[in-house]
C-alpha cells in the first residue's frame, strides 16, 4: 500500500457513519471519532443549552425588574410628573412607559397588558390612569403608586388619605383655591363671574368644581360651569362661557381641558378674556397667572414612595397618601400686556415669577 493510500484510509476512519435499525433509534446518528470534533460539539451543545435556559427564564426576570407607568395624556404638567417620578425611583428598575392619549379605554388596556406581563409595580399619572392601574391589579398583589390624583378617595382607589388600606397609595395634588381666588381678585378687581370647564367623568374635576364653587363667594365671585364629555367639546364649551359674559376662565387639572389649552386660549384671546391656570406650565403656554404646584417635585416624591415599596421598606396599605398643596405664584407678563392688565401691587413684592421668557 502506498503512503498516499494509507493517509486516505486514516482520514476515512476519522469519521464513521453508522446506521441504526429503525426500531432501535428514532433517527440516524453520526458518530464522530475525532477528539477535536467531539470537543467542539460538546462545547457548542453547552452554549446552546445556556442560550435556551436564558431565553426561557430571562423574560420573567426582566419583568420582575419593571415598573409600568401609564400617563393619561400629553401635556407639560403630566410630563413633569413623569420626569420627577423617574428621578425619584432612581436606578435599578426598568420603566415601561405608556401614554393613553387621553383615552380611558386605551389606559385600561395598557394596565391589563402590564399586569399580564408580570410587571412588579404599576404607576398611574393622573386620575383616569390611576383608576385603570388600580382596577387591573385588584387581587394580583401588584402595588400601584399614583401621581397627581387630586381626590383618590372620591376616585375609589384608597379607603382614606391616612390609611389607604389596599395595594394603592401615592401623591395627591391639592389645588389651593384660596390662594388662586386671591390672585384672580388682585388681577381683576372688578370681576364677578369665573368660567370653568370640567369633564363630567373625571372625579378630580368634579371634586375641584365643588370646592371651587364653595370657596368662590368668599372672594365675591360666582362660578359659571360647563361640563364636557370629551376633548372635542372643549372649544364649544369655551365659546359658550364667553357668550355668557364671564370675566375670566379658571382651569383645574382637568386632562381634557389642559391637553387642549390652545383651543381655550384661541377663543378667550379673541374675546380679550384672561385664563388662569392651575400650574406653571399652563402659564408658560398662555394663561395669565397661577398659584402653581411644582409637578416635578410631586412626581419625585411619588418615585421615592415607589422605591420604598419595591425595596420592602413600605407597604402601600399603610403608607399615607402625600398631599402636596404648597404653591408658588407665577404670571406671564406678555399675556398681561396683550390683555392690558398690570401686575397688581399685592404681588410686586411677593417674589412672583414671570415665566414669559420660557415661552
Amino acid at each position: 500500500m502506498s503512503h498516499e493510500q494509507a493517509k486516505k484510509d486514516e482520514l476515512a476512519m476519522a469519521c464513521v457513519i453508522r446506521w441504526q435499525p429503525k426500531n432501535e433509534y428514532p433517527f440516524n446518528t453520526i458518530e464522530i471519532n475525532d477528539r477535536k470534533g467531539m470537543y467542539i460539539m460538546k462545547n457548542t451543545c453547552k452554549f446552546l443549552f445556556l442560550v435556551l435556559v436564558f431565553a426561557l427564564f430571562a423574560p420573567a426576570s426582566l419583568a420582575d425588574e419593571t415598573v409600568g407607568v401609564i400617563q393619561f395624556a400629553t401635556h407639560p404638567s403630566l410630563d413633569n410628573c413623569y420626569q420627577g417620578f423617574a428621578e425619584g425611583l432612581g436606578e435599578g428598575y426598568a420603566i415601561d412607559y405608556q401614554n393613553a392619549t387621553a383615552d380611558m379605554s386605551v389606559s385600561d388596556l395598557q394596565a391589563k397588558t402590564m399586569v399580564s406581563q408580570g410587571h412588579q409595580m404599576l404607576a398611574g399619572i393622573a386620575t383616569p390612569s390611576a383608576m385603570s392601574c388600580y382596577a387591573a391589579t385588584r387581587g394580583t398583589g401588584i402595588p400601584v403608586v399614583f401621581i397627581a390624583v387630586s381626590d383618590p378617595v372620591a376616585a375609589g382607589i384608597v379607603q382614606s388619605i391616612e390609611a389607604p388600606g389596599g395595594n394603592c397609595t401615592g401623591v395627591s395634588d391639592v389645588l389651593n383655591f384660596d390662594a388662586q381666588l386671591q390672585m384672580i381678585r388682585a388681577f381683576l378687581p372688578e370681576a364677578r363671574t369665573i368660567g370653568v370647564i370640567y369633564t363630567t367623568s373625571e372625579p378630580n374635576s368634579i371634586s375641584h368644581l365643588s370646592s371651587f364653587q364653595e370657596i368662590a363667594p368668599k372672594y365675591g365671585f360666582t362660578v359659571e360651569a360647563v361640563g364636557i364629555t370629551g376633548p372635542s367639546e372643549v372649544g364649544s364649551a369655551t365659546s359658550s362661557l364667553v357668550a355668557k359674559g364671564v370675566d375670566c376662565l379658571n382651569n383645574f387639572t382637568d386632562n381634557n381641558v389642559v391637553d387642549n389649552l390652545p383651543l381655550v386660549l384661541h377663543v378667550t384671546n379673541a374675546a380679550g378674556i384672561p385664563v388662569f391656570g392651575s400650574e406653571v406650565e399652563q402659564v408658560v403656554n398662555g394663561c395669565l397667572g397661577a398659584q402653581g404646584i411644582d409637578y416635578v417635585a410631586l412626581g419625585r416624591k411619588a418615585g421615592e414612595i415607589a422605591r420604598d415599596i419595591l425595596t420592602g421598606k413600605a407597604d402601600p396599605a399603610t403608607t399615607p397618601v402625600v398631599q402636596v398643596s404648597d404653591v408658588t405664584p407665577c404670571y406671564n407678563s406678555k399675556v398681561a400686556e396683550a390683555l392690558g392688565i398690570l401686575l397688581p401691587d399685592a404681588f410686586k413684592d411677593t417674589g412672583i415669577t414671570d415665566v414669559s421668557s420660557n415661552q
